[in-house]
């Protein structure tokens, strides 16, 4: 079993006895909060894991390089991994990439109430099980309502747990700046990908007024505070700061983690406009039903004169589009270029994170682990 198995496996467990231990204290209030710790329980049982992974490997990088320097060392788990697994030292990142997941969750349940999303990973999204609650305990007032509101409040929930964790992570360290400098990573990221977020929505309602020349970068800013920090530079990131990096190494991270998760992001774009559903767990063309003013979609529109932007933009961002609306856009998108475009830019950023990634003064096996989850990221179909 590989290193970043295992960082899974004990970061279910974490997630797991955090959540029970949660539980009297919602019995405690009422009843009826049983919903918050099952809906909980749904959301952090699946998922790629993704961001505990980079926090792993940032912890990691710095800590082989430390201990061992630069050199080559054997493939599989990192060295002493046994005896590792008992330290105080090692349940403190797993706190931290367990707050991590926790943290996506939260983002997940907010992000799907923004863009109406009805599905996450196949399943209904946290607010369609709410206010499926409501419905079938047939309470007065509006369903939609009450799934939406309360769903609200789960993400909150989770942000709250989230914060538990990394206060429990860093309670252990001895080193009392690196527990305040990686406190501040994580505040900066929770600030980032939140304004990031409303960046977002921004660009979605403010497109009409957005001179055709700025639409490009303000895509490319939505990605950058949204997803490519908090997905890929900021875990590694904090990983790294746990494990007591050198600002070089930090640095190192940055360079390679940034370009890494705009590539990262690039992919899910393409996927959310021609992802299989059965893959993605979201109905094909889901972007353009939610009208993502994405980088892809700026690409296209620029090839497009103003008669067939006109036509573009009174079909994007309805949600009534037919199954034939979404290939009439689809085709628009491939016609003009873009997915290539678009495909040149995940390689471009792919090939610009791996070149910073070689010359880092970082552990060997965890930048060998980092390459391969580099392939992973650009590549995948879901």
């Amino acid at each position: 079993m590989n290193a970043s198995t295992r960082l899974v496996g004990h970061v279910d467990n974490k997630i797991g006895e955090f959540l029970t231990s949660r539980e009297p204290i919602l019995a405690s209030i009422a009843p009826e909060l049983a919903s918050f710790g099952e809906f909980s329980r749904y959301l952090l049982s699946g998922g790629k894991r993704f961001r505990a992974k980079f926090c792993f490997w940032g912890w990691e990088a710095a800590r082989s390089a430390e201990s061992r320097g630069t050199q080559s060392e054997p493939a599989g788990a990192p060295v002493g991994w046994e005896s590792l697994e008992s330290t105080v030292r090692f349940e403190s990142l797993v706190s931290l990439a367990s707050a991590m997941e926790i943290f996506h969750a939260a983002a997940l349940v907010h992000d799907d109430i923004i863009d109406n999303s009805a599905t996450r990973r196949g399943m209904p999204a946290a607010h369609i099980r709410f206010e499926t609650l409501h419905s079938s305990g047939d309470w007065a007032g509006s369903g939609t309502a009450f799934g939406r509101a309360s769903a609200i409040l789960l993400g909150d929930l989770l942000l709250a747990w989230s914060d538990e964790l990394v206060a429990d992570a860093l309670d252990t360290l001895e080193s009392r700046e690196s527990a305040r400098e990686t406190r501040r990573e994580f505040n900066r990221m929770r600030t980032e990908v939140t304004l990031g977020q409303y960046l977002d929505i921004l660009e979605e309602n403010a497109w009409p007024s957005v001179a055709d020349d700025d639409v490009l970068s303000r895509a490319d800013r939505v990605i950058v505070y949204k997803s490519a920090k908090y997905s890929v530079e900021a875990p590694l990131v904090l990983g790294a700061m746990l494990s007591g990096a050198t600002g070089e190494q930090v640095q190192a991270l940055r360079e390679f983690g940034l370009p890494l998760g705009i590539a990262f992001q690039l992919r899910d774009d393409l996927l959310g406009v021609f992802g299989d559903e059965s893959l993605t767990g979201k109905p094909s063309g889901d972007d353009l039903r939610e009208g993502k003013r994405t980088v892809l979609i700026a690409m296209a529109r620029s090839e497009m004169n103003d008669e067939a932007k006109l036509d573009f933009d009174s079909l994007l961002g309805s949600p009534t589009l037919t199954g034939a609306d979404i290939q009439r856009l689809q085709k628009v998108i491939l016609h003009s270029g873009a997915v290539d475009r678009v495909e040149s830019l995940i390689a471009n950023h792919t090939s610009v994170a791996l070149d910073r990634l070689s010359a880092a003064p970082l552990g060997e096996l965890a930048k060998e682990e980092l390459r391969a989850m580099a392939v992973l990221l650009t590549e995948r179909h879901a």
